[in-house]
């Protein structure tokens, strides 16, 4: 048996889509309404179970904490949505120029 195959091997996986919707609105305070207008807004596209139902991943969980976050403080939607797309490539960006840098440049 790999160490993907072990049952142990998603727990650190960022993308593994672990969490109901139901789960994953209640660990953001939130409701499935809610995480289905961030599909919609194709801000994060949740997986689906053999039985059609959606599954998000930690990753998704921040993406829709966030978005939870901006919306609460008067953002629209669909603003915030923008904005964590921009905070997301940015944060990506900063880590490939980190990486190219190399360690001698990191001090």
């Amino acid at each position: 048996m790999t160490d993907t195959e072990t049952p142990t091997a998603n727990f650190d996986d960022e993308d593994y889509p672990a969490y109901t919707m139901g789960r994953a609105a209640e660990m953001l305070g939130t409701t499935a309404g809610f995480l289905r207008s961030l599909d919609e807004a194709k801000l994060i596209t949740p997986q689906r179970s053999d039985g059609g139902h959606r599954r998000y991943s930690r990753y998704q969980l921040r993406l829709a904490a966030r978005a939870r976050e901006l919306v609460d403080n008067g953002t629209a939607l669909d603003a915030a949505c923008r904005i964590i797309i921009l905070e997301d490539q940015l944060a990506e960006a900063l880590r490939i120029n980190a990486e190219l840098r190399g360690p001698e440049d990191r001090s």
